[in-house]
């Protein structure tokens, strides 16, 4: 391999994404083919460093409502693989954003998992009687606190390895307050939004819970960089590709980000 070779191999971004699918989002959107990109989502920092359930088997082929990637998303947090599979890819750049912060967690055989959509829908709970799970509301004191004992562990662990390479970048993002319709009129989100069948949630109040948990990984990684978007960008659409929710953005938003992130070597 010649010098000029060596120094595009170097080049090339390894991107890694510990987050939702507003970050996952930007390839496809902008019509990009990613290259080298590991993406961790449906997951949490507590459930990240937890241990595995004892008590929850699961199948190694997808159940009936879920696609394949839906099942390794899932099968990844209840397995606590995700963890050595980020070091294994050896990032240059890893992406957090917090927008799959939204689910409560679940105390099951002496670990903690996700209570995802994906969870309940592939019925692995359907066999476990209630008493043998615990659930962790999102918003609840004793969540926060295993957040934030996740932070730190998280820190420790790119501290230890070769993590402590990568760049790090935190998307901000929050939970949109209007939409766009169909049409292109703009109009106001309710408080109230459905996270998940028969689950609601107040925006007002996963945007405050966000802002506490970007503000506590700036405190913890101070050298990180950041991406965000205008408030004005922060509008959901009727039309996105998964459909109206808080967090699925007007394409313009996407443009923004996938801007900022290009500038900072992405």
């Amino acid at each position: 391999m010649g010098l000029g070779s060596q120094i595009r191999e170097k080049s090339v971004s390894r991107i890694a994404i510990i987050g939702s699918c507003i970050t996952r989002d930007l390839w496809p959107i902008l019509g990009e083919a990613p290259r080298d990109l590991l993406y961790i989502s449906r997951t949490s920092l507590p459930s990240l460093f937890a241990q595995a359930p004892s008590a929850l088997a699961h199948g190694p082929n997808p159940p009936p409502a879920l696609k394949r990637h839906q099942h390794s998303a899932l099968v990844a947090d209840l397995t606590k693989t995700a963890l050595s599979a980020l070091v294994a890819h050896q990032p240059t750049h890893i992406i957090f954003d917090f927008i799959d912060e939204r689910f409560d967690l679940l105390e099951i055989g002496g670990g903690i998992v996700t209570d995802s959509w994906e969870l309940r829908a592939s019925r692995y709970l359907t066999d476990l009687p209630t008493t043998a799970m615990r659930a962790v509301p999102r918003l609840s004191s004793a969540c926060e606190l295993l957040w934030s004992e996740g932070l730190s562990q998280m820190a420790a662990l790119i501290a230890a390895t070769p993590l402590r390479r990568a760049k790090l970048i935190l998307h901000r993002a929050k939970w949109a307050d209007r939409y766009r319709d169909p049409d292109g009129t703009v109009l106001a989100l309710p408080d109230e939004v459905q996270i998940m069948e028969s689950r609601y949630a107040s925006r007002a109040d996963h945007n405050q819970l966000l802002d506490r948990y970007q503000a506590a990984f700036i405190a913890q990684f101070p050298h990180a960089e950041r991406v965000g978007a205008g408030g004005e960008l922060h509008m959901a659409d009727a039309n996105h590709r998964w459909g109206l929710s808080p967090f699925h953005y007007v394409d313009a938003y996407y443009h923004d980000i996938w801007r900022q992130l290009r500038e900072r070597g992405v």
